[in-house]
């Protein structure tokens, strides 16, 4: 590299200690959303899962004292709080209760106490099994298998690589039943497609360079070299304009992908099925 040309710099690295007394999963998302919005830092995280007895705590602690970093935790139970906090307080390192505001601000709001229990938000109520069927229904019906398409809440088209299947994971682990069917050329479409009356029927697309480029990527994990049609320029191009032209007669809306996050089409998706349910 020339003298003259400023190299990137190095991530700045710093661990990031997760204590839970559920999965942690709550934790897990609020400390990539809030690290997301900083530029060039890079978390070493430790997740310490179902922390519900003292001797589990322990061996949080040690973990924290060989590696000292930010302290983020969920944690209903007095006696082991008041450890991580000590603790934390001992080295000097900040420990935050993510739920705290909220909660306190919650039962202000409604005039009630909190139940003090871990890991209350993962009962198995009927919103988990809900999940759990839709995640099993997305799973039979991915790339254009099986035959309930009636039974979703939600299909998705599009040529390959337009993230239909983890989209409609996603849309699972939401409670949302979401089938996906791969554009083809030359393939015929389920002959009862136009037909359905309880999905939504959503069009995936995308950029044709980012489809390539992503095609190309696909291949080469594959180690696969050689040019074929599928990642032919022109080829792609044609494939998309089809795809366009399938969802513009059918009238079915269009979410372009190339820009989005998994999550961010989701709650595009989503966005469209509660608006098609008000209507």
């Amino acid at each position: 590299m020339p003298d003259n040309v400023q190299k990137p710099a190095a991530p700045v690295r710093f661990h990031v200690h997760l204590v839970s007394d559920s999965t942690g999963e709550t934790l897990m998302d609020v400390m990539r959303a809030s690290v997301a919005q900083f530029e060039g830092v890079e978390p070493v995280e430790h997740l310490y899962a179902l922390v519900r007895s003292p001797r589990q705590m322990e061996m949080a602690l040690k973990e924290i004292d060989a590696a000292p970093g930010l302290v983020m935790y969920t944690l209903v139970n007095s006696e082991l709080r008041r450890a991580l906090e000590n603790r934390c307080a001992d080295l000097g390192v900040p420990a935050i209760a993510i739920l705290d505001p909220i909660l306190a601000t919650l039962s202000g709001f409604l005039n009630l106490p909190m139940s003090s229990r871990a890991g209350a938000q993962h009962d198995l109520d009927a919103e988990y099994y809900a999940r759990i069927e839709a995640l099993n229904y997305a799973i039979v019906h991915d790339d254009g298998q099986g035959s309930n398409l009636e039974g979703a809440d939600v299909v998705l088209l599009g040529v390959s690589r337009t993230s239909k299947t983890p989209t409609c994971i996603y849309l699972a682990h939401r409670g949302v039943k979401a089938a996906n069917i791969p554009l083809v050329r030359g393939a015929s479409l389920p002959p009862n497609l136009a037909s359905l009356k309880k999905p939504l029927i959503v069009g995936l697309t995308a950029q044709p360079e980012r489809i390539v480029q992503i095609r190309r990527n696909r291949l080469l994990s594959l180690n696969e070299e050689r040019d074929t049609d599928y990642i032919d320029d022109q080829r792609v191009r044609d494939e998309i304009v089809e795809a366009k032209r399938l969802f513009a007669k059918h009238g079915w809306p269009v979410i372009d992908v190339s820009r989005r996050s998994i999550e961010e089409t989701s709650a595009k998706i989503i966005n469209l099925l509660n608006k098609r349910r008000q209507a």
